[in-house]
């Protein structure tokens, strides 16, 4: 493992040597999941059975300080369970009172934070959903290959104000690599503001613009979300909202119209020292479009428990989803027992 560690991170220590004079700190971290599943989905037999999968991560992280005071930041998560993929890395360059720069290049985005900020014990209501039936859609665009641009937290009468703007030059696209671009023109913007109080009660709200310049009628998509949090002790509520506009392109093309979108999520968790139970449910709507009809709400829900115990934890979730999809009578069942350890 030593070893591991300074070969992984000597390559990061000559990159941050040339923007700074100052020490470079470096950490390692790693996690192990281990996870029995069962699922039950009797419209689609393949996505029947059960199954014992193990996930292991790394996580390397490099910070330093330029001779003007600013801070530089880089995080790299790391699946090693198979073949190595970099599952999520960003770079942050913070200016002080000036705010800070965040480079998404695997995810990251400050949009897609607040896909859905239903509390949980171990995952969301739509763990197990394909991208195309689960109702996370906001934020998804501007995810990977985007700039966030975050504001300090301002802090005035009880108040902490964050905003943040994301800027993604190829929306719904990965990060291109370095010295490469990605084929598209379709750029995306996003913005989000967040205001919680001292008292408990958070509120927040993004709008994300997506750029369509495919077909005829060139018109732009938006997504728009809005939630409200509170939390008291080891209680915590919350209920969001979410809208998509889908771009349309050309009405001539059967089945070209964007399908637009709605979706709830709402959850309550509540913590007793070690031991965290919780309970979400949200529902996801895709709407009529010119040579379609509306589908039927999807409807998914879990109830949940986790147990620390020093650097390990045991989950259980139990979780279902009806009119799976948007149709009638298909259910979606998952039963997940996973433990995990730090290291």
């Amino acid at each position: 493992m030593n070893n591991i560690k300074k070969i992984g991170l000597s390559a990061l220590a000559g990159s941050l040597a040339m923007v700074s004079a100052n020490a470079v700190e470096y950490t390692m971290s790693g996690g192990l999941l281990a996870v029995y599943t069962t699922q039950d989905e009797p419209a689609t037999v393949a996505k029947s059975g059960k199954g014992l999968g193990v996930a292991t991560d790394l996580a390397f992280k490099a910070s330093g300080e330029l001779d003007n005071g600013f801070t530089v930041d880089y995080v790299m998560n790391i699946d090693t369970a198979g073949a190595l993929s970099n599952t999520s890395s960003q770079m942050k360059v913070g200016m002080g009172s000036l705010g800070s720069f965040h480079i998404n290049n695997e995810v990251g985005s400050k949009a897609n934070a607040i896909d859905d900020i239903s509390p949980t014990a171990y995952n969301e209501t739509w763990d197990g959903l394909t991208s195309v039936t689960n109702p996370s859609f906001f934020g998804s665009a501007t995810n990977s290959g985007s700039v966030d641009y975050r504001i300090p937290a301002q802090e005035f009468e009880g108040l902490t104000l964050n905003l943040a703007l994301t800027y993604d030059p190829n929306q719904s696209v990965g990060g291109a690599t370095k010295g490469s671009i990605d084929v598209t023109a379709d750029s995306g913007t996003a913005v989000v503001v967040q205001l919680a109080s001292d008292m408990g009660l958070e509120v927040g709200a993004g709008i994300e613009m997506l750029k369509q310049t495919s077909g005829t009628k060139n018109e732009d998509g938006e997504n728009v979300t809005g939630y409200v949090k509170y939390s008291n002790g080891g209680l915590v509520l919350s209920y969001q909202q979410a809208y998509a506009n889908t771009a349309h392109s050309d009405s001539n093309v059967a089945g070209d119209d964007g399908l637009d979108k709605e979706a709830m999520f709402a959850g309550v968790a509540y913590t007793m020292g070690d031991l965290t139970v919780s309970y979400g449910v949200s529902e996801y709507d895709v709407k009529a479009g010119s040579d379609t009809v509306a589908l039927l709400t999807e409807e998914m829900s879990s109830i949940q428990a986790a147990y620390v115990m020093g650097a390990m934890t045991v989950s259980v979730a139990m979780s279902e989803t009806d009119n799976v999809a948007g149709i009638t009578a298909t259910t979606y069942n998952e039963n997940t027992l996973a433990v995990s350890f730090a290291f």
